[in-house]
């Protein structure tokens, strides 16, 4: 097998591969392997290598499923994992100098259900420090090197699109999953607000923080979240909702699903090019015959403010005391993260909660009108390595601010979104669409976004450097 035929191949399809003896789990990892060593000097994808027991356990698996002990699809895969996920024997840096020598005795829930199902720890992807941030410094965009891959989880969407990796996690607090997903052209799911836990990924926001699969195809992604989702005892706000398979209805017609389209703020301070994408992306689901609905997408300003005191509160919470004894060891935009949000003063956190659940009611309620809503994922595309600002027909805004006001909203509410590749720029940098369902409906969500993507061809594109 060759790179550009690996590339191509779904994890299902790979799985009957390794079954029917057409290719080996040690001939993938060798492949990935292989592709890491030629690109990720540039990229820096990766923190952590594990090549030496990748090779071995690919070696077992080989072993294994022959003999009958088949674990499943991921039997034998190899999975790249994001930096703030603690593995086993392996450090876990949280892209930062406090962390840089800390190695875990555990795996976290997630890696341990990973495992469980056969797969095969690769390396630990690059993360924004602590995930505090959209750019994941010092990774860069597969499409063009002089651009950011999106952050906090830029690691896994880069070594996905550059195929260094065939299945990757990432967390996402205010869209740190699919901000990559988005940047880099792959599929990027944050599932609803408990339906994978967290525990043993370090966190950036209690409230927020939600951890899900970065993925080449709609239908790897499915494949991930099974494997990863379900009640943990060991994290308390996981769910006890039972697990769907998320394959069996995949393929299902998506005819007469109802697909609401805001009319406000979604398109607003929205480059030309991304809102002419979506829209056309639209168009393709009404092709495949979903009906669109137009509506008004309620409290946005709230959400927003919520959103962002929520997110200061707690990420300074829990770094309080590394703040006030290692202040220096910090990057400095994280600092300045974590210093300013222990000036807000309680009653704003206090306040922030109460609106949070009037909010979540009356989104909720929309979905009495259509099954799932469509936005893009970001006003722009990736902006260039260093950029502080972006400029957009009624203004200008930060990057900082620009990169999760389409995303956030979906933290605050803990609904299931979904990024995948909807087209590509001018000069040659991915697009993204976003696909939101109702709370613990990623079937819908996941069927939708499959059948766009069965309808179109952007997931067939990939960057040069490959």
């Amino acid at each position: 097998m060759r790179l550009s035929e690996l590339r191509e191949l779904t994890l299902r399809e790979l799985a009957a591969g390794i079954r029917n003896g057409t290719t080996t789990p040690v001939e993938i990892i060798r492949l990935l392997l292989e592709q890491i060593r030629r690109t990720d000097e540039k990229l820096k994808a990766y923190v952590t290598v594990c090549e030496e027991s990748a090779v071995k356990l690919a070696e077992a698996a080989e072993v294994q499923i022959k003999c009958g002990h088949d674990l499943g699809v991921l039997h034998g895969l190899p999975m790249s994992v994001k930096d703030l996920y603690e593995t086993e024997g392996v450090r876990t840096t949280c892209g930062s100098k406090l962390m840089q020598d800390y190695v875990p005795k555990t795996d976290c829930t997630v890696v341990r259900r990973l495992k469980s199902n056969g797969a095969i720890l690769l390396g630990k992807t690059n993360t924004h420090e602590f995930a505090l941030g959209g750019i994941t410094p010092p990774t860069h965009n597969p499409w063009n090197p002089n651009h950011i891959p999106g952050g906090s989880s830029g690691g896994s969407a880069a070594s996905i699109a550059v195929c260094s990796a065939i299945a990757a996690t990432g967390s996402d607090t205010g869209g740190s999953i699919r901000i990559p997903a988005s940047f880099c052209g792959v599929v990027g799911l944050k599932p609803t607000y408990g339906r994978v836990s967290r525990a043993g990924i370090f966190p950036e926001s209690w409230s927020l923080d939600h951890a899900g699969p970065i993925a080449r195809r709609v239908e790897d992604a499915a494949i991930l979240l099974k494997a990863m989702a379900g009640h943990d005892e060991f994290d308390p706000t996981s769910s006890d909702r039972p697990v769907p398979d998320y394959l069996e209805n995949l393929n299902d017609q998506v005819s007469g699903t109802k697909v609401g389209i805001p009319r406000n703020y979604f398109f607003e301070r929205c480059d030309r090019e991304v809102s002419a994408a979506v829209c056309k992306s639209i168009d393709a689901l009404e092709g495949v015959g979903c009906k669109t609905v137009e509506f008004d997408f309620p409290h946005i300003q709230e959400i927003m403010a919520a959103y962002t005191t929520l997110d200061s509160c707690e990420a300074s919470a829990y770094h309080e005391r590394s703040i006030a004894d290692r202040a220096g060891d910090f990057q400095p935009d994280v600092r300045l993260l974590l210093e300013q949000g222990l000036f807000i003063p309680a009653t704003y956190y206090i306040q922030a909660l109460r609106i949070r659940a009037a909010i979540f009611r009356d989104i909720m309620s929309l979905f009495k009108k259509f099954d799932v809503i469509v936005t893009p994922s970001e006003p722009m595309v990736a902006p260039e390595v260093g950029q502080q600002s972006i400029r957009f027909d009624d203004g200008e805004e930060s990057v900082d601010s620009a990169i999760v006001r389409y995303l956030a909203p979906f933290n605050l509410t803990g609904l299931p979104a979904l990024s995948i590749p909807c087209g590509m720029s001018s000069n040659g940098l991915p697009i993204g669409m976003q696909i939101i369902g109702k709370a613990f409906d990623e079937t819908t969500v996941l069927r939708v976004g499959h059948a766009y993507e069965q309808a179109t061809s952007w997931f067939k594109r990939f960057p040069k450097i490959t």
